[in-house]
């Protein structure tokens, strides 16, 4: 390969190794310098371009998490904010009725209440009739007096409403925050990767798909090779087999940070959309996927199963059976099936354990 292109291939890769530590906020990248002439690559260079777009697009997932994480509590706080202004509402409704009737209970009260016990029994005919009367007045006095602790209850469910929505709109207005962080990364991360790889000829460009698909099937063969799967046969639930038909029926849709469907989908949006057509709700991200479900080994897996890949949990597939996975790869492919050992694995969950 001559110098230049591999000048090219080095700066880009350089530039874009800035891109993938993370920085301070305010930290400015270096612009990549000018293009040197152009030349073919070599397949060790090709190798490097793999790895680098490989850490990149891994990045992206992991921000795309962050993202999917932010948006589902950005969605709960919402809803917890709705529904305290509905309790708000009903709440000053009745705060307004409770008033009501507590005022005119109070002034009936002083209307027959107002003479002091002994003068009411000295101007009263009929003693009997008096202590029916005072009777009435005990009631009504206890009466009143429910209905002003009634008032004052509801008063400080008020205010405390008040104070837990204060409080919710600072944190959703941070899930926001949080949200609009992941959003710029993941972008940053994408832009990145497709530079990298709209520096490379086509031919180029081709020699590295086919390196990537003979490093899968590698990873893939190594993976049956070591005997993982043997004596494996689980066989899938019904919900599990309607989750599966959902998740294959998708395949050739492409992959697109964030989406949940029906045109598009990132990888846990795969994975939680088929479990969800399956009747059965599962965490959004592939990292609470892995945290919140249930744990079961690599050789006791059935089809429907999740396989979480790499350490950071960055990645979501589904397993079908036969060592196969359907998953959402990265930006610019489509949902596919394919090895399950293609990847790293980090280790199996269950959504409809027992």
């Amino acid at each position: 390969m001559g110098t230049g292109r591999r000048g090219l291939i080095a700066a880009v890769v350089t530039a874009v190794c800035a891109v993938t530590v993370p920085a301070a906020p305010g930290t400015a990248f270096a612009e990549p310098g000018p293009t040197p002439p152009a030349a073919t690559a070599s397949d060790e260079d090709l190798e490097a371009v793999r790895d680098e777009l490989d850490r990149l697009y891994r990045a992206a997932a992991v921000a795309t998490d962050e993202y999917n994480a932010a948006e589902e509590e950005a969605r709960r706080r919402s809803a917890e904010l709705a529904e305290l202004a509905r309790r708000i509402t009903e709440g000053q409704e009745e705060l307004d009725r409770l008033e009501d009737r507590a005022g005119a209970a109070a002034r009936a009260q002083y209307r027959t209440g107002g003479l002091p016990d002994e003068a009411r029994l000295v101007l009263s005919d009929d003693p009997r009739q008096f202590l029916d009367g005072t009777g009435r007045v005990l009631q009504g006095q206890r009466a009143t007096k429910g209905l002003i602790a009634e008032r004052d209850r509801t008063q400080q469910d008020l205010r405390t409403y008040a104070a837990d929505a204060s409080a919710g709109r600072k944190r959703l207005e941070a899930d926001r925050r949080a949200k609009r962080t992941a959003r710029e990364e993941v972008e940053r991360r994408i832009a990145a990767a497709e530079e990298l790889e709209s520096e490379l000829e086509r031919e180029e460009r081709e020699r590295l798909e086919r390196l990537e698909r003979e490093a899968a099937q590698r990873a893939q063969t190594a993976w049956l090779g070591s005997g993982v799967l043997e004596g494996a046969a689980g066989e899938a639930s019904a919900q599990g087999r309607k989750a599966v038909e959902f998740a294959t029926a998708q395949v050739g849709k492409p992959y697109r940070w964030g989406a949940e469907g029906p045109a598009a989908y990132d990888c846990s949006g795969l994975t939680s959309r088929a479990w969800a057509s399956a009747g059965l709700a599962v965490p959004r991200t592939s990292q609470q996927q892995w945290e919140q479900l249930r744990h079961v080994d690599v050789r006791d897996m059935r089809p429907g199963d999740l396989i979480v890949y790499f350490p950071d949990a960055s990645h979501v597939g589904m397993y079908v059976g036969d060592g196969e996975v359907v998953h959402a790869p990265r930006p610019g492919r489509t949902i596919t099936v394919t090895g399950a050992g293609t990847m790293p694995i980090l280790g199996v969950v269950r959504p409809d354990a027992t």
